[in-house]
């Protein structure tokens, strides 16, 4: 079997006279971090739409586990799953109810055993069964990729999954999807936050304008300028060291315990550190 989980050459989109896509080349190794850089409007989201088989190309080829998305999007469907830049959670339901009711519509024997280990796994299980409308932004983003493992897809696209969430909440989602990939499943996520595509990707891609400007490890695109220069500069803790330092590296346990919780603030764009 190919060591390619997901191949794309020449995607092209518009909409009207809108061109989003302009020919995007690109492969994804299996079981690694795949993050899709770029600022907001860049294509992101429309090329994992297609990718799902939710939108169709104008142009060009991709396969994601040897099945072409035009040709075979039921056996693409198969193998995939989705999570959207915003949690798609029942909040009538609790925790549990939502993860068995998933696990009912894909079939999967005994549901329940499944929605517990699920809970445990993201760390969920004394909130499991409180409504998810008590969640916070974080809980409620980990129990939505939970739902989308379901079935175990050997692929799962990850669309803005911090946007919207406070620092503490980021971590958190950051250290699930590094476990996702170290359980072997391929991990396809779009950012717009430097720092995300940093801690997380083996491979970032920069798509730009329709078309991808770079792509490499982060090794390879920082060759890309100048060396730098060694400078002796005081290092000042960042405002998110002060913010982790004082609330502790994680605040689960106070929000699972009692918090109602909304998504936290939107968090700060990328920060630029004196080096």
């Amino acid at each position: 079997m190919s060591d390619t989980a997901i191949s794309v050459r020449g995607i092209e989109k518009s909409f009207k006279d809108v061109h989003v896509l302009r020919g995007v080349d690109f492969d994804v190794e299996r079981g690694s971090i795949f993050a899709l850089l770029g600022s907001n409007g860049a294509g992101k989201t429309t090329l994992v739409r297609i990718l799902s088989t939710l939108l169709k190309a104008d142009a060009g080829a991709a396969t994601v586990q040897g099945h072409d998305v035009a040709r075979a999007p039921g056996e693409v469907r198969e193998s995939i799953s989705l999570t959207g830049q915003f949690a798609a959670v029942d909040e009538v339901l609790s925790g549990r109810e939502n993860l068995v009711l998933v696990a009912k519509l894909r079939h999967v024997k005994d549901p329940v055993a499944v929605a517990d280990e699920l809970l445990a796994r993201f760390s969920l299980t004394e909130a499991g069964d409180r409504r998810a409308a008590t969640y916070s932004g974080g809980m409620r983003r980990r129990l939505d990729i939970a739902m989308s493992l379901i079935g175990k897809p050997r692929i799962i696209f990850l669309d803005e999954p911090t946007t919207g969430l406070d620092p503490q909440a980021r971590i958190d989602v950051w250290r699930t999807v590094k476990q996702l990939a170290e359980g072997g499943t391929t991990v396809l996520l779009t950012t717009q936050y430097l720092d995300e595509a940093e801690q997380l990707a083996d491979r970032i891609a920069i798509l730009h304008r329709g078309t991808i400007i770079q792509n490499g490890t982060l090794a390879e695109l920082k060759q890309l300028l100048p060396p730098a220069e060694i400078e002796y500069v005081e290092k000042q803790p960042s405002l998110e060291d002060v913010f982790l330092a004082l609330v502790g590296e994680t605040g689960e346990a106070e929000s699972e315990s009692g918090a109602t919780g909304e998504p936290g603030d939107a968090d700060a764009s990328t920060r630029k550190e004196a080096r």
